[in-house]
């Protein structure tokens, strides 16, 4: 199959290896960036984020509220593709890229090692363009939808280019997934649309994104096609079944099978260049790092990364040492509280949270760590806790980001903690930090059975349904299918049961830590 090269050569700058001395952080609309790159170059890479942003929502017509930093996602920047693996914990491997979202933030680890020109190699802009589209679609979709159409979707923007002119081009093929394309096919199109399998194989899950990708750039650029995506989704919103819905919407699966087994075979492909004047581009603000920044920000990356019982004292180990090099700085000092926090040395913890506050009184992530270690510490006796003043200090750091869902989370938190009923004020607070942070499993899960145990549970199925249908749930995902014909049946004290064994599953796998 020969597809037709769209667009310029990517222009991203993540292909520098010019020396550059000190961290440098680039500020924009939607997103925090740290790297040593060059400024100039850190600047164009900041530029062509927003533009491939702005064109995602110019083309699905998503709005673009103001951020606050809580909402902006945190880049880093590394240097190879070597270095991200070796931060995910599997140096050696070929991971490119990682994506973490949590109620503290979200977070991306890229290099800056130039991608590979071989255009069917998986490269680290795809897999950050791919990973972003997951970010933007769970702050858009209200509805549960099957996991073809979130991968599918994904990978039809990953393969974007900014060109030179600063336009963007969409639709480019993703060669990358050739194998799903062009291997034995074990996922029938009436399975994919109608999501009929509880359980999918290696092969099949490869097919998922291959022609996942190939069916939602069939119906986007196909005019015989428009709007049968649409009404897809919208006909699941309406409580078809998947099955169902894609009966109504795009007819007769034989004939839509047919029709993609002939669009993989077309020797060209479409796609849509945006021009440059239709992105509105806000301008990026850079900033060099101080010393004491940029030598705990390595412990911040890591801490950001996540750490278990056996990468916390490492951590906190380079943390105290970087804190007696810059005894007096705030951001070191609150680097700490996390360390100290995530080790499991509350006191320690708030003591390093206290010296940070001490130098900036306003400053919401050592009120977050404090609140953090003593909401661990009133956990092993809570009558002996000082409940208020715990909820006062997270009430500090709500009023000083409204838009932080990580405050809010907290606080509800610290009613179960507690081991009492959380205030309908708690609950409200709750349900907010999750429609700010819908990439947060733990916040989804915590909104969810709070919902549950309200009656809501139309609101709950809606809820879980990307859980219910995360195409990675492995093992659990015949369970998390359960949840939710459980919830769709109205029962929910058969749906806390499940969900109560699911945790109590992947707890048991999780002991340890690494």
């Amino acid at each position: 199959m020969a597809w037709r090269h769209l667009g310029l050569a990517v222009a991203l700058a993540t292909a520098s290896q010019s020396a550059w001395a000190g961290w440098t952080e680039a500020r924009s609309k939607h997103f925090i960036i740290y790297s040593e790159q060059h400024p100039k170059q850190l600047r164009r890479y900041a530029d062509d984020l927003e533009r491939f942003d702005q064109a995602v929502r110019l083309l699905r017509s998503m709005e673009d509220p103001e951020l606050t930093d809580a909402g902006r996602l945190t880049i880093y920047v590394l240097p190879s593709q070597g270095a991200v693996a070796s931060l995910a914990g599997v140096p050696g491997s070929g991971i490119a890229g990682m994506y973490i979202g949590r109620a503290s933030g979200a977070r991306a680890f890229v290099h800056r090692q130039r991608d590979s020109e071989n255009f069917n190699d998986l490269r680290a802009q795809t897999v950050f363009f791919h990973e972003y589209l997951h970010h933007l679609m769970l702050q858009e979709l209200d509805v549960a939808v099957p996991a073809w159409v979130v991968e599918g979707a994904a990978e039809l923007y990953a393969t974007a280019s900014i060109n030179k002119d600063g336009s963007v081009t969409v639709g480019r093929a993703a060669q990358h997934r050739a194998h799903g394309l062009f291997g034995a096919n074990n996922l029938s199109v009436q399975d994919m649309v109608g999501a009929t399998l509880q359980k999918l194989s290696d092969a099949q899950m490869e097919q998922l994104y291959g022609r996942g990708w190939l069916l939602t750039h069939m119906l986007t650029f196909q005019p015989s096609r428009k709007g049968q995506l649409s009404r897809y989704v919208m006909g699941i919103q309406n409580g078809m079944t998947a099955l169902e819905a894609a009966k109504s919407a795009f007819g007769d699966l034989k004939l839509l099978s047919r029709d993609l087994n002939r669009y993989l075979e077309q020797r060209k492909i479409l796609g849509l260049t945006l021009p440059a004047n239709k992105l509105k581009v806000a301008p990026v603000e850079l900033r060099s790092l101080s010393p004491a920044e940029s030598a705990v920000l390595p412990v911040v990356m890591r801490s950001e990364r996540g750490v278990g019982r056996k990468t916390a004292p490492r951590v906190l180990a380079d943390a105290r040492k970087v804190a007696a090099r810059f005894p007096g700085d705030p951001a070191v000092l609150a680097a700490l509280a996390e360390a100290e926090t995530d080790a499991g040395n509350h006191a320690a913890a708030v003591a390093a949270a206290d010296r940070a506050l001490a130098l900036r009184p306003s400053y919401a992530k050592p009120m977050i760590m404090k609140a953090r270690a003593l909401l661990a510490s009133a956990e092993a006796e809570p009558p002996k806790a000082d409940w208020k003043a715990i909820r006062a200090l997270i009430g500090r750091a709500n009023r000083l980001d409204p838009e932080d869902a990580e405050p809010l989370m907290l606080f509800y938190r610290s009613y179960l903690e507690q081991g009492i009923e959380p205030t309908r004020n708690a609950v409200k607070g709750l349900l907010y930090a999750q429609r700010i942070v819908p990439q947060d499993g733990g916040v989804r899960m915590l909104a969810v059975r709070q919902l549950i145990k309200d009656k809501q549970l139309a609101e709950a199925r809606a809820l879980f349904g990307p859980i219910a249908n995360n195409p990675h749930a492995g093992k659990s995902r015949a369970r998390l299918q359960q949840v939710q014909q459980a919830l769709a049946q109205g029962n929910a004290a058969q749906a806390t049961a499940l969900l109560d064994a699911q945790e109590a599953e992947a707890s048991g796998q999780g002991a340890g830590g690494s």
